[in-house]
């Protein structure tokens, strides 16, 4: 079903007055390596995070990868064992705002202008980082992954929120 920008959910999507926080940074230096935890990183224009291993490819949807801290905290809930966000593998974790809610939209992280590209969806590591069942845990908690469409300066208390233009 095509949506009008007139139609009563088209307006319901389009707004999105939260603005959230970034609450961590991190970088995979290396394929299956230990992710480091960054007080501030460099997005580069459609590559990817400065020193991380997914950084390179223009073409990628996955030059990015977020997730919320509501959502650390469900996993955490269920699996019944505190959950760090260097266990889950994504880049920014940030606080405040629907991650999913960001579907079809460009927005700001700090200085770099993002664009949604899709859901994050896990991968079996989840079972060797938080254990059996972690995979299912992580199901639909995932998070996003997204391009940089202009890079900038992204620091641990930065704003994320929708791109106005």
């Amino acid at each position: 079903m095509k949506l009008t920008k007139s139609s009563p959910l088209q307006k319901l999507l389009d707004t999105l007055p939260q603005q959230g926080t970034v609450q961590w940074i991190g970088i995979r230096p290396q394929r299956k390596a230990p992710l480091t935890s960054l007080q501030t990183v460099e997005a580069l224009t459609l590559k990817g995070l400065s020193g991380d291993h997914f950084s390179g490819s223009a073409t990628s949807k996955r030059q990015i990868t977020l997730i919320q801290q509501e959502h650390i905290n469900t996993v955490t809930s269920i699996m019944q064992l505190p959950v760090m966000p260097d266990m889950l593998r994504r880049n920014i974790v940030v606080k405040g705002i629907n991650l999913l809610a960001l579907k079809d939209k460009t927005f700001w992280v700090g200085n770099a202008l993002l664009e949604y590209t899709g859901e994050c969806h896990p991968c079996s590591r989840m079972e060797e980082n938080l254990g059996a069942g972690g995979y299912n845990a992580m199901r639909g908690h995932g998070g996003i992954t997204a391009r940089i469409l202009q890079g900038g300066i992204i620091n641990i208390g930065d704003s994320v929120k929708i791109n106005e233009a």
